[in-house]
């Protein structure tokens, strides 16, 4: 069977969970080929995979801690971005794919269906509207379009992945809302991750240590600073903060002892097992691998980002770890560290949730979802 995975550029989080379908596919025999692009294609290739650049779908803008989707489709449209569509089908004409997965790239869905290629679409969001509620006619008249386009791009899919624990324990489960007829495409996979916990071993770190993934880039900055400041009043927790591909370390300045920060993780797994406590924003592929290896998360979600406002409320109400905003003193964070690591409540429901996601293998789901599908494929009368 030959897979074509198409990734949404837009955060790392979306290519990891695929290079993690991609690699249990290859190991089951498979031939694997990714589209993405920007920082995404350059990971997938990295991790040994034949990557093809495709269009980028969206633009995301925003500042001071805010994402303003609004703005984002406007920026999007100007660039023509849209506009790719042809690239997409003439790609997917030349490789001839069986089956396609799509992660939150509706144009690899379009794609598929207009050659008659069975897809999956992967997503852990399903309301985008939200992120136009209460800000004026124009954003709700746009918040309407965008919801048509989405419930209509459902039902052209063939399955939907949901890359999260099953009900009742799904982390993004206020971000997702179905109409009755394609709820029975929906697949709860559990988490898609590129390590087991089981499977690596941790990086030599001085203990107890953080992990922050906040990244120091645009309205991201004053939060990685303040996280600086954080263990700059406590010298006994150690941190590794990750600054993004594109940042100098060196341009922060003075750096407590007690501080690496390092532009970019390739394999951030074994970083993970040796750390007591994630500092991320309110991204979901983040928070899957922090849940994977039982690890509470310090959650700061981006302002009008409904989608990281709902995940970071789940991680606080179900006791997986705390929720703050960019409003945080240096101060308040460092307290929410310690409570992190001292208790023993988050320790347990951390462990609870670590051993579940090794009984689902979330990946191995996937692939046996994707070889009925390709199955059922190939019978007298269905797609092939």
């Amino acid at each position: 069977m030959k897979v074509m995975i198409f990734v949404c550029g837009e955060g790392l989080g979306h290519a990891s969970r695929c290079i993690s379908i991609g690699k249990e596919l290859n190991s089951a025999g498979h031939e694997v080929h990714f589209g993405a692009y920007g920082y995404s294609k350059e990971l997938i290739e990295r991790n040994g995979f034949i990557t093809h650049k495709i269009p980028s779908e969206i633009t995301l803008a925003g500042k001071a801690g805010a994402l303003n989707m609004k703005k984002s489709i406007l920026v999007t449209f100007k660039r023509g971005q849209f506009l790719g569509l042809m690239k997409l089908r003439k790609l997917l004409k030349k490789n001839r794919p069986d089956v396609v997965i799509s992660d939150s790239y509706y144009m690899g869905l379009i794609g598929a269906r207009a050659r008659d290629i069975p897809c999956y679409l992967i997503l852990n969001q399903s309301n985008m509207e939200e992120f136009f509620k209460g800000k004026g006619v124009s954003s709700k008249i746009l918040g309407e379009i965008v919801k048509k386009f989405y419930t209509g791009m459902f039902k052209l899919a063939d399955g939907i992945i949901i890359p999260d624990y099953p009900l009742p324990n799904t982390v993004c489960r206020k971000n997702l809302k179905f109409k009755k007829k394609n709820c029975k495409k929906v697949f709860f996979s559990g988490p898609l991750v590129g390590r087991s916990f089981e499977g690596t071993e941790a990086a030599h770190l001085s203990r107890p240590h953080v992990l922050c993934t906040i990244g120091s880039f645009g309205y991201r900055e004053p939060i990685f600073r303040k996280v600086i400041e954080a263990a700059n009043m406590d010298d006994a927790i150690n941190y590794t903060l990750l600054s993004g591909p594109s940042i100098d370390p060196s341009d922060f300045g003075a750096i407590p002892e007690n501080v690496h920060i390092l532009r970019f993780i390739d394999d951030q797994f074994p970083y993970m097992k040796a750390s007591d406590v994630i500092v991320a924003p309110g991204g979901h592929s983040t928070m899957m691998e922090a849940l994977s290896f039982g690890i509470p998360m310090i959650t700061v979600p981006d302002r009008n980002h409904s989608e990281q406002q709902n995940n970071a409320s789940v991680i606080e109400d179900e006791g997986l770890g705390r929720k703050l905003d960019y409003s945080a003193s240096p101060r308040e964070i460092l307290e929410n560290i310690r409570l992190l690591i001292d208790n023993e409540k988050y320790r347990n429901k951390l462990l609870q949730m670590r051993e579940m996601a090794a009984e689902l293998n979330g990946a191995a789901g996937v692939r046996m979802k994707i070889e009925e599908m390709f199955a059922a494929s190939i019978e007298p009368g269905n797609h092939k």
